[in-house]
């Protein structure tokens, strides 16, 4: 599987959100973009009737988008055409494509404003509050994702040594825990073309500290057994492993026992052991 470059993966999950919004917001019109370089350039939209936002760069503080992006903060206007509270940068482009109502969201990346996704409608139309959370599930779903992609991008920067037998013992161990993270992560998504990069990354992680000398096993585990081994052989205690994955703690224990089992080892250190020399774990 190839994985996508960091910043093409970005626009594809902004792409995405933006033609989510008009289904989860009954808005026709969305549109958004991500930051670079202190600028917003609008670079997907769905339902538009015109051309008219193609090529829009939005600056801070500017325009609705740009207040957003500034203060952190959905913006809305009713009546774009005699709003009075934002400038009017955009009037071209905006009032070219019609629209009257318009709503900024900003995307909050850890504290900090990464894009501004927007929907509107031709005509005036009250935003309610189920629209707005609608609007705000998906922001905060593309949010979540732009993380995911920039903590991928971050531990492929770790993993480029090519040969396993080059990787010091200090390498070893921070791939393990990439290796728990990323797994970590992947359970608390569900879009289905992240998982798959997910999974790609894994196997890379695991490839990288693979034993060339290791029999093949028949052991099988499940994802979740993998999950909690993989944070146990990182040194995670059951409590840290329910809280990091989402779990009970009694549920933990269970998948942790299942795992003993099917491995026939008594102690977890042991079928931590076991996995890896079986290419379960890295």
């Amino acid at each position: 599987m190839v994985i996508a470059h960091p910043i093409d993966a970005e626009h594809d999950l902004l792409a995405r959100a933006v033609a989510r919004l008009p289904l989860a917001t009954k808005f026709p019109i969305a549109f958004g973009g991500l930051t670079a370089d202190g600028l917003l350039p609008v670079t997907a939209t769905a339902g538009t009737r015109t051309r008219s936002l193609a090529g829009l760069v939005v600056r801070p503080e500017r325009g609705l988008g740009g207040r957003a992006l500034v203060e952190k903060r959905a913006r809305l206007t009713i009546d774009y055409r005699t709003a009075r509270g934002i400038t009017h940068d955009y009037d071209r482009a905006v009032l070219g494509e019609g629209i009257s109502t318009l709503f900024a969201v900003p995307v909050m990346v850890d504290g900090h404003a990464r894009g501004v996704l927007y929907c509107g409608s031709w005509s005036e139309s009250p935003v309610g509050d189920v629209v707005a959370r609608s609007a705000f599930t998906v922001a905060e779903s593309l949010a979540m994702e732009l993380r995911v992609n920039a903590e991928i991008a971050r531990r492929l920067s770790l993993v480029a040594t090519p040969e396993p037998a080059a990787i010091g013992s200090a390498a070893r161990e921070e791939l393990r825990e990439s290796y728990a993270e990323i797994r970590s992560i992947a359970a608390s998504i569900s879009d289905e073309s992240v998982k798959q990069r997910l999974a790609a990354l894994e196997r890379k992680l695991a490839a990288l500290t693979a034993d060339a000398t290791a029999a093949p096993s028949d052991v099988r585990l499940s994802p979740r057994e993998i999950d909690v081994l993989a944070s146990v052989a990182v040194g995670a205690t059951n409590a840290e492993i329910a809280s990091t994955l989402g779990l009970k703690e009694a549920t933990v224990k269970s998948y942790l026992q299942a795992a003993m089992s099917k491995l026939d080892v008594s102690t977890r250190h042991a079928a931590v052991t076991k996995a890896r020399r079986a290419g379960i774990l890295p």
